[in-house]
């Protein structure tokens, strides 16, 4: 197989402050950053923000790999290190780190009208490409109108993906596999089957289930098909345990019975004592947070497995920003969590009592959920806490990390969003957060994901979702 040549790559101001460890990414192909990025990232590093700290970090990078080396080292290149916790599984990055020392001439004809920093950066690689002929310079930029004007100017321009948890979100894991007409003809030769209290679990053999993971589902289309989740899979050999069935009033959650197959699964998920991480996907009206929060208050109020639960989402307006609002944190948060009253007013529609019943239920729920800021979140450690984390498409990987290590003993994660509705600059389905934390759980005994397909919410809402 023939060697891919080496490449010069030339990283924008944006790609760093997405993600700090870029310039351990590029293995062996050597990294070029322009004096002016050194001064965007200056410009940068003051305030709180995610962007803010990310341009501190790689400040932080770039001076640990330029101590106690000298102009004619600097000039060579400096050798880039790997870096503990990026991509694993891969050797140790070969490329070599240099710096704009001198200005490039652009070449005659090809000047770019402006004088801002965009065209410092594209007018520096145009010299690149003059100057240096036995590699290929390329320009990776997350700025879609910086790529625009390069592809304008001829030079060879491409998105960062390294940081991407997968190539294509529409083969994303789902945590439900269809078993095909014929399985049972093929696995069900020597399947056992027994009863531990009220749960049912089957064994089967074969290599049909070798590409199952832990606490996936599996089910068959026909109306009285089997619904079970892999409690266990070693090589061909897989453990199934037969779903508990949430369509039924008899088994209702807070007074919530599921209406398809996938939340019955959802809710399957949510209500099992030895799974601590759930994440559920799925587009508006599906039900992802009326089931976590009717989960959430039967074994927090009815079961007392929980202390309380934490509700909490990312704070991106659709519209303009309203600006500072008053009051506690608590209150701040309030207008963001209109998801959290719309759900509670159908949970506690059948309160007895009358308008007065139902009153009194929601002041009793809400002294029992407690409604956080994701600003205020480093540091802390939630026990025994049932935990919602709404619009979870918003985080980025790394603030994913940071939010799901709060979770101390006995607490349960919740993670809810829609890939499809992301507001947060440079995240794409394929780098969210959501998608992060989907990829990297899997397979995990005491993690869980599933994705809801089909919307509950009104006849006028399900049309919209698919015509406009």
């Amino acid at each position: 197989m023939r060697k891919m040549r080496r490449r010069l790559f030339v990283l924008d101001t944006n790609v760093l402050m997405h993600d700090p460890t870029a310039i351990f990414r590029f293995e062996e192909h050597d990294i070029f950053l322009p004096m002016v990025v050194i001064e965007e990232l200056d410009a940068n590093k003051k305030g709180l923000s995610e962007v803010a700290r990310n341009a501190r970090q790689v400040s932080r990078f770039l001076d640990d790999m330029m101590r106690g080396v000298t102009k004619e080292q600097i000039d060579a290149g400096l050798h880039i290190p790997s870096a503990v916790g990026v991509g694993p599984g891969k050797d140790e990055a070969t490329g070599r780190l240099f710096f704009q020392t001198r200005t490039f001439e652009v070449p005659t004809g090809h000047a770019l009208p402006g004088f801002g920093a965009d065209n410092a950066i594209l007018g520096q690689t145009m010299g690149l490409q003059k100057s240096i002929t036995d590699r290929a310079v390329v320009l990776v930029s997350k700025d879609i109108n910086l790529r625009i004007k390069a592809a304008i100017a001829g030079i060879h321009v491409e998105d960062y993906y390294s940081d991407k948890s997968i190539e294509d979100s529409d083969v994303l894991y789902t945590g439900v596999h269809q078993l095909p007409a014929d399985f049972w003809d093929r696995a069900g030769g020597d399947m056992k089957s027994w009863r531990q209290g009220d749960r049912t679990l089957y064994e089967l053999h074969g290599p049909e289930v070798t590409g199952w993971s832990h606490n996936e589902f599996v089910h068959e289309e026909a109306e009285a098909g089997i619904e079970a989740i892999v409690r266990k899979i070693s090589g061909d050999v897989a453990t199934l345990e037969l779903t508990a069935d949430y369509r039924s009033e008899r088994h209702a959650v807070w007074g919530i019975t599921a209406r398809n197959r996938e939340q019955n699964l959802a809710l399957n998920l949510l209500m099992d004592p030895e799974i601590d991480c759930v994440s559920i996907l799925g587009p508006a009206g599906t039900g992802k947070t009326l089931l976590a929060l009717a989960a959430g208050l039967t074994q927090t109020l009815d079961r007392n497995r929980f202390a309380e639960i934490i509700m909490t989402r990312v704070t991106i307006p659709l519209g303009e920003d309203i600006g500072f609002l008053p009051g506690t944190e608590e209150e701040k948060m309030e207008p963001w969590m209109g998801a959290l009253m719309d759900n509670l007013e159908v949970l506690t529609h059948n309160a007895e009592g009358g308008s007065w019943g139902r009153a009194a239920t929601n002041d009793l729920l809400r002294n029992r959920i407690k409604i956080r800021s994701l600003n205020f979140m480093r540091g802390r450690t939630f026990l025994n806490r049932f935990i919602i984390l709404d619009e979870a498409q918003n985080l980025t990987p790394k603030q994913m990390k940071a939010l799901v290590t709060r979770a101390g003993p006995g607490s349960k994660l919740i993670c809810l969003g829609n890939l499809a509705q992301i507001d947060t600059p440079y995240l794409t389905a394929t780098t969210s957060g959501l998608t992060y934390l989907v990829n990297r759980m899997r397979g995990w005994n005491h993690a869980g994901h599933i994705t809801l397909v089909r919307g509950e919410r009104s006849r006028l809402a399900d049309y919209a979702s698919e015509v406009l």
